[in-house]
This record gives C-alpha cells, structure tokens and sequence, in this order.
C-alpha cells in the first residue's frame, strides 16, 4: 500500500496546538525550543496559551502550523511515506518532512514568508471568497470578466469548491456573478489578504530571495507541488515552484488526483485541524484510506 502524507495550511491553528507533543515526547520538545532560539522569542508560549486571536496574526500563524506539523512527522512511529504533499503553507511542512530543507532553514523561510504576507496584507487590503458548486472553468471565467479590479481563482481545494482572491470591490463582483450563474454560495471567508494572487507580488520578492539562499535536496519521496500539482524531486525544480507559489494557486484537486492516480491508497493529515481529510474525501471519493492527527 502506497502511503502519502499531507500537511494543512493557514487556518488549522488552535490554542493548545503541540502543547501535549512536546510534554510527552522528549525530540519534540527539543525541535519545539530550537524553533524557540530560531525565531528570537517563545512561539511555544502562544500556542500553548495564546488567545485565538493571538493565535490569528500571519507572522505567527505560519509558524506555528509548520512546527506542529513537522514535529509531528518527525515523532511519528511509522513516518516512511511514499510521497507527501501540503496545502499553501504546508508544502514547506512537507518538503522539511520529507527531508528536501533542514528544519531550521525551513523555518527561516516560513517566518519570512509569514512576516512578508503580513506586511502585504496591511499595504494592499485584498479578500478571499469560496465559491461552491461550479465548476472550475465557470470560476476562472467569471474572474477574467471583472471589471473592478484584480481577482484570480487561487485555491482549487475540491471539485465544486474553489477559492478566489483578489481586492475587495473585485471580490464582491466576483461573488455576484458566481450566484447568478447558479453557485450554491459565494462566501467571503474570514482572511486578511488575498493571498496566492498577484497582490502577494512585494511578499513573493522578499521570499526569493530566502528561497535562493536556502539549500534545497532532492526529498526522500516525491512531493506534490501546489503550484505543478505534480510528483517532484529534482531540487531546481521544487526550487522554482516554491519561488512560484505565493503568487500562483494553490492546485490541491489536481494533486490529490495525480497522487491516486499514482498509487496512493492512504492520506494520513499530519498537524492540526482535519481540513484536509475532508477534502481528500471529497476528491477521492471515498476510494482511499483516510486518517490524521495532531498529536502521537
């Protein structure tokens, strides 16, 4: 049985996240207060006592979903996958489970990338929206037809659910048209920017030039690429794609997909939250093996 791991992305966080791993397991312990020196302060005492809202600010979000979620993989009994993926934010999580960056430089690059995308969102005001029961075609149209600003689809999360981003008065366009041409819900969702779009361009700078300086490996599986939703090992190349993916939609349909289509028999979510077992449900249809945790 083919085994692919998946990692969840902004959003997942709650308080108390990682707070029993790291009492109960001594190596996440340690990863937990290496992260601590890493970042310059205790990320540790906001996830496992923070608000929330404390926990909602992207500078922190980010960071702490990609600790939860690689030092769960790195405890986990059995972490032998024949491939993995993550949505967004979690293809850091995977390329550093599956060994292709060392954890501290992979958390240099999310603190980076969260501390950008957050300056993005105060600079540029921007919205996201999930549009449910078109197709995916239907939504891309939709978006190049409006007038009143940038909005582009940039999350394909499952067949019928797609998520666009773009600026505000684009947004509301966007969600109108979706409900005249017969969505169940054009729903704008509770996010401070409109992240995977073009508005995401002074982040994705800024990112570069992390990306570039970090030393990226070949994985010990493949990792599926948001940005290709395909299998990749060669270094360049997962080098290119995350220089690609802040500014390019997240194809989580399409990798899931490519990944069954792989041989994939079982999804196991590592992290927090279940967002993205019930998204594997809906795209596989049941035909996998699906579980997850937050904790061992």
């Amino acid at each position: 049985m083919k085994k692919a791991f998946v990692f969840p992305g902004q959003g997942a966080q709650f308080p108390g996240m990682a707070k029993a791993l790291y009492e109960n397991n001594p190596k996440a312990k340690e990863m937990l207060e290496k992260a601590n020196e890493v970042l310059g302060y205790r990320i540790t005492d906001i996830m496992f006592n923070g608000t929330p809202e404390d926990l909602k600010a992207t500078k922190v979000t980010q960071p702490a979903i990609f600790l939860h979620s690689v030092v769960l993989a790195a405890c986990w009994p059995d972490f032998n996958p024949d491939m993995v993926a993550g949505h967004s934010l979690g293809e850091f999580s995977a390329l550093a489970a599956a060994g292709a960056m060392k954890f501290e430089d992979a958390l240099k690059l999310v603190l980076i990338r969260a501390t950008e995308m957050q300056k993005c969102c105060e600079k540029v005001p921007g919205m996201m929206a999930a549009i449910i029961g078109l197709p995916n075609e239907k939504v891309e149209e939709i978006c190049a037809s409006v007038k009143s600003g940038i909005v582009v689809a940039a999350n394909y999360n499952c067949d019928g659910q797609v998520v666009i981003s773009g600026e505000a008065a684009a947004i509301d366009e966007a969600c109108e048209l979706a409900k005249a041409a017969g969505a169940k819900r054009a729903l704008p969702l509770a996010v401070s920017g409109a992240f995977h779009s073009p508005l995401m361009e002074p982040a994705r700078v800024e990112l570069a030039k992390g990306i570039e300086a970090t030393e990226i490996v070949a994985p010990k599986c493949p990792v599926y690429q948001n940005v290709s939703a395909k299998a990749e090992t060669d270094p360049v190349i997962i080098k290119k794609n995350l220089l690609a993916q802040l500014t390019s939609p997240v194809k989580w349909t399409q990798s899931v997909k490519n990944m069954i289509a792989d041989g994939a028999e079982s999804f196991t979510e590592l992290g927090p939250g279940a967002v993205l077992q019930g998204l594997v449900k809906r795209i596989s249809g049941s035909s996998v093996e699906i579980s997850g945790a937050d904790t061992l």
